[in-house]
């Protein structure tokens, strides 16, 4: 992977991981759902599961380069 493309790629996915990440936990310590119609135990392990592989895809981006 080109260098220049590695380190957008990571940004985004870090960037996305980690604001995904402060607003499931903004949301579950404010006890609102994180989505409408869901468990909220299910909703908030999903984001955070998405969070956390978003996170893992931008630090394997970063270690492309």
């Amino acid at each position: 992977m080109e260098s220049g493309s590695a380190i957008f790629a990571g940004t985004v996915f870090a960037l996305f991981g980690g604001s995904l990440l402060v607003w499931t936990a903004v949301r579950v310590w404010h006890r609102e759902p994180v989505a409408e119609d869901v468990s909220p135990v299910a909703s908030a392990s999903l984001a955070v599961v998405a969070a956390v592989v978003a996170l893992a895809v931008g630090t394997w981006c970063f270690t492309q380069f």
